[in-house]
């Protein structure tokens, strides 16, 4: 087996195995059980646990901002000045979920994670994603508080919060709410087109003081 070949399956293993029983509760040895590795490989291709769940966010967070980030220079140059909050959370969630099947399923995933990074205090993963990610999160809050005058930093610091909230709610628990409204409704539902129906809604909170 390859270093690649390793490092995937420890990945692949770490991620499967947080997202379903939280971080404190999944042990490396579950993981390099799960991966078919010795628990040699994970000290040798991350270090720690702490490491190896920084690499696991990294896997969806480094992609994510690079297009999220050629994404909104597209948008800049169409629109420019006239940018509003719809557009700019539009842009978001189109490139949280780019219309495919793994694209939808890989974001359900890292929600749940990152829903249970705030739940379990994981502040470590905080400090890691300012550190390597603060750049793009500069940029886009920067971008929508220009798009949203009038309203003071501490209430947007809070719609931010209210925004990341129904948005790991809604897409970590997908499945769940996509069964309840087809027994309820009788509809089906994808992830894309729920996302599409949160952009007017959450943006509805940046466009009012």
């Amino acid at each position: 087996m390859s270093e690649t070949d390793t490092v995937a399956r420890i990945l692949d293993a770490a991620e499967a195995l947080f997202a379903e029983r939280g971080f404190a509760e999944t042990s490396l040895r579950t993981i390099t059980s799960t991966a078919g590795v010795n628990l040699a490989a994970v000290n040798y291709h991350f270090g720690s646990k702490k490491e190896l769940i920084q690499a696991v966010f990294a896997r969806f967070l480094t992609p994510f901002c690079q297009e999220l980030e050629r994404s909104l220079v597209k948008l800049i140059e169409r629109k420019g000045s006239e940018l509003t909050p719809e557009d700019l959370l539009d842009c978001l969630f189109s490139t949280i979920c780019d219309g495919s099947e793994e694209g939808s399923y890989a974001a359900q995933r890292f929600m749940r994670l990152l829903g249970l990074a705030y739940a379990q205090s994981q502040g470590h993963i905080r400090r890691f994603i300012i550190a390597r990610y603060h750049k793009y999160y500069q940029h886009f809050t920067g971008l929508l508080l220009k798009a949203a005058p009038g309203i003071d930093p501490v209430t947007f610091y809070w719609r931010l919060y209210f925004m990341l909230g129904a948005t790991i709610f809604t897409l970590s628990s997908f499945d769940s709410i996509s069964e309840i409204l087809k027994e309820d409704f009788g509809l089906d539902s994808t992830l894309t087109g729920t996302t599409q129906m949160m952009v007017p809604a959450l943006s509805g909170m940046f466009s009012v003081k």
